[in-house]
């Protein structure tokens, strides 16, 4: 067997195991670097939760996030999930709770407006005139996003990395544009530290829009350009991007009947 033979090899299985995720517990998490993002998404959802009457949760993957948040939830619960292969497995999860699951795509959600007085999503795209659109007045918006730079240091072996939008200034002012106010915008970079490069091929491949037609194969010179310029003392050091948003929508009192 070749070196070559022996790397492929010994990085497959992680790539095999990544294309038959369901739900979206990932297995291989890296070791985080210095200090945590100084907010929890999860206890904050769940104290909106706990004011809340109906709740919507976009791009819910296999619902284990939303099952820890909702709890003792007695209102209204819906989540969307758009890939299709999620969207059962977070049916599953959530159906205990009393939580309806649509496959749905959340930049054109199959609700009427004002139907939802708190919005969550952690992680998912979203179009924020479509959720100002299902926001009641006087509800909020909580997300937790990836930033679009995110593990930016794989682009210079990955070149072909899906650029995103620079969502963590459109998607405040896009709020705004929809007349809703940030009440609440933090940002936080996190070193992370893989230990083996299989578990960089498993994030990669479970991740195809961000790397769009990764082959082991065609690409395992990439996979070692990376293992020989981001190896560290620590491991296979990247970069952790993300941000938390939340955003509440106004009363207007000029149509309040009192």
């Amino acid at each position: 067997m070749t070196e070559r033979q022996a790397r492929l090899a010994e990085l497959r299985p992680y790539v095999t195991q990544a294309r038959a995720l369901e739900g979206w517990t990932l297995a291989h998490q890296p070791q985080p670097l210095g200090a945590p993002p100084p907010w929890d998404y999860e206890q904050r959802a769940r104290e909106l939760a706990a004011k809340a009457h109906a709740v919507l949760d976009l791009g819910t993957g296999g619902g284990e996030v939303l099952s820890r948040i909702l709890p003792g939830f007695t209102g209204r619960a819906v989540a969307t999930e758009e890939w299709g292969r999620n969207a059962p497995v977070a049916a599953r999860c959530l159906q205990p709770l009393g939580v309806s699951v649509l496959q749905a795509d959340s930049y054109q959600l199959p609700f009427g407006p004002a139907g939802f007085d708190l919005v969550l999503d952690r992680h998912e795209a979203l179009r924020p005139a479509e959720v100002a659109r299902v926001l009641a007045p006087g509800g909020t918006l909580l997300t937790q996003q990836i930033r679009s730079d995110w593990c930016d240091e794989l682009r210079d072996a990955f070149p072909r990395m899906t650029v995103f939008e620079p969502h963590h200034e459109t998607y405040p002012s896009g709020f705004e544009t929809a007349g809703l106010q940030v009440v609440n915008m933090q940002q936080h970079a996190q070193a992370m530290a893989f230990e083996r490069l299989g578990q960089i091929a498993y994030t990669i491949a479970a991740a195809p829009w961000s790397f769009p037609n990764f082959d082991l194969d065609a690409d395992h010179d990439a996979l070692l350009e990376v293992e020989r310029t981001r190896r560290r003392p620590e491991g296979l050091v990247l970069t952790d991007r993300r941000y938390i948003l939340e955003a509440r929508k106004p009363i207007d009192y000029s149509t309040v009947v009192f």
